[in-house]
């Protein structure tokens, strides 16, 4: 494919007449394949007013000479402070300056070179943004964080890490895909900061795997130091290092070395509870299990006492019965019969007084055996009611 299409562009420059504008637009549009590093120390550097950049880069063996140009807003971004003699690695592509017809290679980035240079800027960055590190601006992680922003490549074992140690308590993760090695993974941090800004969240964290000063340029970038520091929400930053701690580590709320710890970080408030949790479920176990277990003794006792209760009412009752079974008795008018007494009735109602009856009657006479039929022939009173 490569073969056609390159003899397909020589066929249409051989045949073709362009204008010089039309021409140039070909040549950027071919020379926007060349992006590459190019490493040379810096010469006749220049800043306009407009905050653009321009300067050389020259080849220490032969004396070659490539024209810079950087934009301000990306010299801004750089972080490295430009001067002539300094040695850089400048990333960008070829680009041919209509107006003059002037080629300059458009730099994209800028990093030293040597780790003796590097370790020079972070020393004197470090100094500049020390107030941003100090322990008083440290915000805690949130107790029982939910909803976790997270800046890491996908690829690679950063994130299955991170994920793989992260307890099953309900997390809901918003993660960007960033860059994160060298100076050109700045553009892709900054952007994912922005873009979690306008998120809500509980915490943010920022992960990648351990590396060389070079691998960290853009973690000991001043723009996304000064970005992390005023985010939102408390921060987490998890890179592994050897020596010097990335400046964006140092300006962060908490910061570990592994993906690993920032996981168990987000974790310990959740596990706390829930040990908690299970420390006052065995409690509560305890107490009832100890209520119930007296509970039981009270009931046990508490019937004891009943049944006495019962049992010394039952015994005063079967006293009552007894005696009014015995009044009932001394009572009973077929105890009377049997002594000789007899009930006399007229019409099937008791005679109580003679002037109930007159001459004639026929009476009823109950005696203990059966009754007697008999016609009253006379009444008379009893001589103590005369």
């Amino acid at each position: 494919m490569k073969g056609k299409s390159d003899s397909y562009i020589k066929e249409i420059l051989e045949t073709r007449v362009f204008s010089v504008s039309a021409y140039l637009d070909v040549l950027n549009t071919l020379l926007q394949a060349c992006k590459t590093r190019v490493v040379g120390e810096v010469s006749e550097f220049k800043r306009a007013q407009s905050g653009h950049v321009y300067f050389s880069l020259k080849d220490k063996k032969d004396g070659s000479v490539l024209n810079c140009v950087i934009w301000n807003s990306v010299y801004n971004l750089c972080g490295v402070e430009m001067k002539e003699g300094l040695e850089v690695i400048a990333s960008g592509e070829p680009d041919i300056y209509k107006p003059r017809g002037e080629i300059k290679f458009k730099v994209t980035s800028v990093q030293l070179v040597g780790e003796g240079e590097l370790k020079k800027q972070y020393d004197k960055l470090k100094q500049k943004l020390e107030h941003l590190f100090v322990e008083e601006k440290k915000r805690p992680v949130p107790d029982f964080p939910c909803r976790v922003g997270i800046i890491t490549s996908k690829q690679g074992a950063v994130i299955n890490d991170f994920l793989n140690n992260l307890g099953g308590y309900g997390f809901r993760i918003k993660m960007v895909d960033s860059r994160v090695e060298g100076q050109e993974a700045l553009k892709d941090l900054l952007l994912s900061l922005k873009t979690l800004k306008k998120e809500k969240l509980d915490v943010l964290v920022i992960m990648r795997g351990g590396g060389s000063l070079e691998s960290f340029l853009a973690f000991n970038n001043e723009a996304l130091v000064r970005e992390l520091s005023n985010f939102p929400v408390p921060t987490i930053v998890a890179i592994g290092h050897d020596k010097d701690v990335p400046l964006l580590a140092l300006a962060a709320d908490k910061m570990v070395s592994t993906p690993t710890a920032a996981a168990s970080l987000l974790n310990q408030s959740w596990q706390r509870l829930e040990w908690e949790l299970k420390e006052k479920e065995a409690s509560i176990f305890s107490f009832l299990s100890s209520f119930f277990d007296k509970f039981n003794f009270l009931e046990y006792k508490v019937r004891e006492g009943l049944l006495r209760i019962i049992e010394k009412e039952i015994s005063d009752l079967r006293t009552r019965i007894e005696r009014f079974q015995s009044v009932v008795l001394s009572n009973d008018p077929r105890r009377n019969l049997a002594l000789g007494y007899s009930i006399a009735r007229k019409s099937g109602k008791i005679i109580r007084s003679i002037r109930n009856i007159n001459v004639e009657d026929v009476i009823d006479l109950e005696v203990s055996d059966g009754i007697i039929k008999s016609k009253v022939n006379e009444r008379k009173k009893s001589k103590s009611k005369s």
